[in-house]
Order: structure tokens, then sequence, then C-alpha cells
């Protein structure tokens, strides 16, 4: 009955020890993705977007609901900061990402991303929308 219970340890333990690795190796993005999103809306509407800046904390998952409440609006965002190289290291991690997400009247359009960089991300209008259409700015505040 020992060398069965010993053969049985010796089998289990380094699996377990293997498993316990590999999780703690996983990048915080990845096991960011586990936890539940902090839901954020915005409407979009002639030449503004509401509840801009928008604050975040760095490591959260975000779900950004937008509508468009008045016509058809765009909704571009950088992937990195504002100050950064544009081929500098992404510090917004999107699950899908769009060049220009189409914003369509009376519909919530839902953008999911990882803040993963302390930063400021300006956001605008990519669907010209009228003579204040380039003023149609906003902000992702990501806070240490």
């Amino acid at each position: 009955m020992k060398k069965i219970a010993k053969r049985f340890l010796l089998s289990i333990v380094p699996k377990s020890l293997l498993g316990l690795a590999i999780f703690l190796s996983l990048s915080g993005a990845v096991r960011a993705q586990v936890q539940s999103a902090q839901v954020i809306e915005v409407t979009a509407k002639k030449y503004e977007y509401s509840n801009s800046p928008v604050h975040v904390k760095i490591g959260t998952k975000v779900q950004l609901k937008v509508t468009a409440t008045d016509h058809d609006h765009g909704f571009k965002i950088s992937a990195v900061p504002d100050a950064a190289p544009a081929n500098g290291a992404n510090g917004l991690i999107f699950i899908s990402a769009h060049d220009c997400w189409q914003l369509k009247k009376g519909e919530t359009t839902t953008i999911e991303f990882l803040a993963q960089t302390p930063g400021t991300y300006t956001f605008k209008c990519c669907h010209t929308c009228g003579l204040g259409h380039k003023g149609m700015k906003g902000q992702i505040i990501v806070e240490p």
C-alpha cells in the first residue's frame, strides 16, 4: 500500500508544480482576461462624447459601451499613449482591434480592451458628422 501511495505522490507532485509554474508565468494581460470587466457607458452626439475623460486603473479590463444618439458617428483610438512613439508597445490591448468603429444611431457598440500601460489615450470621431467633426474628441486616462 505504501508503494502505491508513493508512486501516486511521485506522479502528482511534479504535475502540480508544473501547473503552478505555468500559471505564474502567464503575463498579467492573460490573467486579467479572467477578471470581470469594468463597464463604462459613453454617448456620442453632435460633436462631443459624454463622460470624458474616462479614468481607469492599470490592469483593468474595460467594456466601453458607446451609443450614438443623434446620427452615425465613429470611434478611433490609438493603442499607444498620446506621448509615445506610434510604433511603441501597445498600452491598450483590444479584444478586437479596428481602425474605426462605426457607431450607428441608436445602437450600442462595445469596445473591449485591457488597460496595460499608464497614460492618456485620445479618441476621436472617425466618421464625418458635420461642421464640428474635427473637434469631437475624448480621452481615456490609464492611471497606475
